[in-house]
């Protein structure tokens, strides 16, 4: 999914759960930053601390992410979560797989035992000083497992597709090497040594960005010979309506305990427009159908008037209000001056929750089904 569901649809689902204006533009904020913490490494303040920082997602052309250590670290926890073929955690202890069962149960699958588990474990953990903003993370994966179904966090042939096919979308019936361009832009020249084999099997590279447009119906047969056929716009309104779900059952936890995992909260009328918009904002890219989804939300679409803003960098990003500078701090040679606010700011809360989430995916969650992927 992009920017448009990450931050506007997750927005509006965490506004008709319950939650007041800031707190749902923290959650969207964390959902989409998912997709835009792209730098890690640690930082050196002048007074002798220091902070370490990791990504969550890679550049497109950063063909480090070709690696296994690199696709384990970033796409299996925070996009590709494993679907374990849809069944619950084994007995303990967990039976050993071989590569082949072990490859199969790594497969994204939308709302899986494990999904629901891990945001089980975020609603369980609230009295941490980042519980919302890992939230938001976690509803960054959690919705993705729609988007990725079927598509697996490795470079393998399991995710190679061919006959890929739109049916509403025209700029989707150009050849596959012109939608190669388009999907690249200037960058194609860089990746031209680059056999196209070894980029695509990494996720859903294999169909560009199909599985992320809201509005497309699509197909395309997969590395099995199957002929798979998508209806985004019912994937993406079904996770919406899950993420609603576990942003009430958030809400309730503090009264209702335990309780809320086996309870159904009824959504409110205005839910439904969220599927006629992710149907209707049918622009290419993603930064259009986003600012439309805020024009909706500013003229009152959803029962409510607010004006959610994301800036991923820049004067009004969390980064610079949490380190004061423009600067970027990866070229820096010189220590960062601590500003007071850090130790609080929701650019370090969003990744001390970055970190605790990856942590929880590959140490806690995942060995309880017997994948492991360190």
């Amino acid at each position: 999914m992009q920017i448009d569901f990450h931050h506007g649809v997750t927005y509006v689902c965490a506004r008709l759960a319950g939650f007041a204006d800031s707190e749902a533009g923290l959650i969207a904020y964390c959902a989409q930053y998912v997709d835009d913490a792209t730098k890690e490494g640690e930082i050196e303040f002048d007074n002798g601390m220091r902070f370490s920082r990791i990504s969550s997602a890679h550049k497109m052309l950063d063909y480090a992410n070709l690696s296994d250590l690199s696709n384990c670290k970033a796409w299996l926890p925070f996009h590709f979560l494993p679907g374990n073929r849809g069944e619950e955690a084994p007995a303990a202890p967990p039976p050993a797989y071989d590569r082949d069962e072990f490859l199969e149960r790594c497969v994204c699958k939308p709302n899986s035992p494990v999904a629901r588990e891990m945001m089980r474990a975020v609603v369980e953990r609230q009295d941490r000083p980042y519980a919302l903003h890992r939230l938001g993370i976690a509803a960054h994966v959690f919705v993705d497992t729609w988007a990725h179904k079927e598509f697996v966090g490795f470079h393998h042939r399991i995710n190679s597709a061919t006959d890929l096919e739109a049916e509403n979308d025209g700029h989707h019936a150009e050849p596959i090497g012109s939608r190669i361009k388009l999907f690249f832009g200037a960058a194609i020249d860089q990746i031209q040594g680059l056999a196209l084999g070894e980029l695509f099997p990494l996720g859903h590279g294999s169909v560009l960005s199909y599985p992320d447009r809201p509005y497309l119906r699509w197909s395309y047969t997969n590395g099995r010979g199957q002929k798979i056929r998508r209806d985004n716009t019912a994937l993406f309104t079904e996770a919406a309506r899950e993420l609603y779900q576990h942003f009430c059952r958030y809400r309730a936890f503090s009264t209702q305990g335990e309780a809320v995992f086996t309870m159904s909260f009824k959504p409110p009328a205005a839910f439904d427009r969220i599927r006629e918009k992710l149907a209707s904002f049918v622009d290419e890219a993603p930064e259009a159908r986003h600012a439309q989804w805020l024009a909706a939300i500013r003229r009152g679409d959803f029962g409510f008037s607010a004006d959610p803003s994301y800036h991923d960098r820049g004067p009004l990003s969390w980064k610079c209000h949490a380190l004061q500078t423009l600067e970027d701090i990866a070229e820096s040679d010189e220590p960062l001056p601590f500003p007071p606010q850090f130790t609080t700011s929701n650019w370090k809360l969003f990744h001390d929750a970055l970190q605790a989430h990856r942590f929880y995916i590959l140490h806690e969650l995942l060995p309880r089904y017997g994948l492991l992927s360190v």
